[in-house]
C-alpha cells in the first residue's frame, strides 16, 4: 500500500495507516494545505470539485467538501464528471482553482487529489512544493461556524463541456454524421460511460449506433483500467463481432484516449496524437509539444505542415508550460492525451474523440487505412519496481557513464539515443517504479534495446 505525494498532488490506496496511504487523515492534511494555499495566492473562497467512478469518490469527495467549506471556502460540486470538465468549468466559475478526486489509470483501490490553479491548469511545480510545505507543517487554520464555506451541486457541466467542444470551428458535426459511424466505446465502470456517448450524439452519431461496454459506473473496473492494447481485447472483440467502424477506449478520468480499428487491430495510443494532430495543423498550421517518451512520428507529421516540433519533459504541467513557450497549436503526451489550447490547456479525451472522428470523416477512410498512412515506429513499454532502498540517482549515474558515447539527456531522467533508436528511463511521478521505454523502426530493436536497459538496471543497482 502506499502515498505519493507530488507537486501535482496527492495519490495512495484506501485502507491503512496514516501517513502510509490515502487516509482520512491525509486527505485532510493535504485538501486543507491546498485550500490555504488557495486563499493565499489568490484571494478566491471557490473552488471546483469532481470526481471518477472509483469506489472510494464518495467517501473522499465527502471529506474534501467538508475540509474545504472548514476553511471558509464553497465548493462547486460537479458529481461524478471528467478531469477536463473540471478544468473547463474552473474557469468558466471563475473559481480559485479545483480538485479533481481521480487516481486515473491506476487500480480501483487508488485515489487521489489532483489540484488545479485558476486557469484550470495543474498547478506548477513552484505552487506544488508550497502546498506541501504548509502540510508538512499544518500550517492551516478553520474558520468560526458563522464563516463556513457551502456547496453547490452543479450536473450542468457535462453539456456546457460538449457545447464547447461541439462549437469549435475544428469540428465538424455533419461529417460525422454523414459518414455513419457504427462505434463500440469501452467506459471502464467509469464516467465516460456518462459522457462519451452523449458527446458522440451531439457529434451527430446515432444512438442506435453506440454499443457501450463496461457502463455501470460501480468503480469496479471490469479490467486493467489503463487503455492498453493487453486490457483493451474485450473491446477488440466486441468492435468485430459487431462490425463497428471503430472502438473508443477511455481511462477512468476520460483525459486518455486510444481506437480500436475495425478489424480489432489497435490504432496504437502514441498515434492519438499524431492523427489529430495531423488534421489540426492540416486546417491551422504551426508548432507542436509531446513529452519526451512519445513517438517521433509527431514529430514527421509537424515538419510536413511546416511547423517544428519541441520535446518536454513527461507530466502535464511541464507539456503545457512548453506549449506555451513555443505557442503551440496543438501537442500532448504519447499517453493518448489530447492537449488543444483553443479549448484549454488540458489532455481531454472528449475534444480528441471530436477531432479524430472529424479527421476520419473527412479522410474518407477506415480507421485501418488511415492508420496506415503513418509511419510505422514501435515503443517499447516496460517498468521495474523499486526496493526501498535503491538509489536511483546512482543508478543512472552509473547508466550514463555506460552510455557516454552516445548523446545524453538529463532534463526527465534520462534520454539515450542511438542514431534514430531511442531509450527514455525515469522514474515515475504516481508509482514506485521505473519506465522505461524504447523506440525504433523495428519492434524487435524496441524491445531488445528496453531488455538490455532493464538489464543494465538491475546489475548496476
Amino acid at each position: 500500500m502506499a502515498l505519493i505525494k507530488s507537486i501535482s498532488g496527492i495519490r495512495g490506496t484506501i485502507g491503512g495507516k496514516p501517513g502510509e496511504t490515502l487516509s482520512p487523515l491525509d486527505i485532510v492534511k493535504f485538501t486543507a494545505a491546498y485550500g490555504t494555499w488557495l486563499i493565499e495566492k489568490t484571494g478566491s473562497r471557490k473552488v471546483v470539485i469532481g470526481r471518477d467512478g472509483r469506489i472510494s469518490g464518495p467517501l473522499v469527495r465527502n471529506i474534501v467538501v467538508s475540509t474545504l467549506n472548514a476553511l471558509g471556502i464553497d465548493v462547486i460540486d460537479l458529481g461524478l464528471s471528467t478531469t477536463p470538465t473540471v478544468e473547463v468549468a474552473v474557469t468558466m466559475e471563475q473559481a480559485g482553482g479545483g480538485i479533481i478526486l481521480t487516481a486515473s489509470h491506476n487500480p480501483r483501490e487508488w485515489n487521489a487529489l489532483k489540484l488545479l490553479n485558476s486557469k484550470g491548469e495543474f498547478i506548477s511545480g513552484q505552487d506544488g512544493r508550497e502546498v506541501l510545505d504548509i502540510a508538512a507543517a499544518e500550517n492551516f487554520s478553520f474558520v468560526g461556524v458563522d464563516k463556513l464555506g457551502s456547496v453547490t451541486e452543479d450536473n450542468s457541466y457535462l453539456q456546457k463541456h460538449i457545447d464547447a467542444i461541439t462549437s469549435l470551428d475544428l469540428v465538424d458535426k455533419t461529417a460525422i454524421e454523414n459518414r455513419k459511424f457504427k462505434i463500440v466505446v469501452d467506459a471502464v465502470n467509469s464516467t465516460g460511460a456518462l459522457f462519451v456517448p452523449e458527446l458522440l450524439k451531439a457529434l451527430g452519431v446515432h444512438e442506435k449506433d453506440i454499443t457501450v461496454i463496461n457502463e455501470e459506473v460501480t468503480g469496479k473496473f471490469a479490467h486493467n483500467p489503463e487503455p492498453l492494447p493487453e486490457n483493451l481485447t474485450e473491446l477488440s472483440t466486441k468492435v468485430q463481432k459487431l462490425g463497428a467502424d471503430l472502438g473508443i477506449a477511455v481511462d477512468p478520468d476520460v483525459d486518455r484516449l486510444c481506437f480500436v480499428c475495425e478489424d480489432g487491430s489497435m490504432f496504437g495510443e502514441e498515434y492519438t496524437l499524431v492523427a489529430v494532430a495531423d488534421y489540426v495543423l492540416g486546417k491551422k498550421p504551426g508548432n507542436t509539444v509531446s513529452n519526451m517518451s512519445s513517438t517521433r512520428a509527431l514529430k514527421d507529421v509537424t515538419l510536413k505542415h511546416g511547423g517544428e516540433y519541441s520535446p518536454s519533459a513527461v507530466g502535464e504541467v511541464n507539456v503545457v508550460t512548453r506549449m506555451k513557450e513555443v505557442n503551440a497549436a496543438i501537442g500532448g503526451e504519447g499517453n493518448g492525451g489530447i492537449i488543444l489550447p483553443e479549448l484549454h490547456y488540458g489532455r481531454d479525451a472528449l475534444v480528441g474523440i471530436a477531432l479524430f472522428l472529424t479527421h476520419l470523416a473527412h479522410s474518407q477512410k477506415s480507421i485501418k487505412q488511415l492508420r496506415r498512412t503513418y509511419p510505422d515506429y514501435f515503443i517499447s513499454k516496460n517498468k521495474i519496481e523499486l526496493e526501498r532502498d535503491v538509489n536511483v540517482k546512482d543508478v543512472f549515474e552509473k547508466i550514463k557513464t555506460k552510455y557516454k558515447a552516445y548523446p545524453v539527456n538529463t532534463e526527465d531522467g534520462l534520454k539515450i539515443e542511438f542514431d534514430t533508436d531511442w531509450v527514455h528511463l525515469r522514474t515515475s511521478n504516481t508509482e514506485p517504479i521505473i519506465r522505461i521505454y524504447a523506440e525504433s523502426s523495428f519492434e524487435s530493436t524496441a524491445n531488445n534495446i528496453a531488455l538490455r536497459l532493464m538489464r543494465d538496471i538491475k546489475e548496476l543497482k
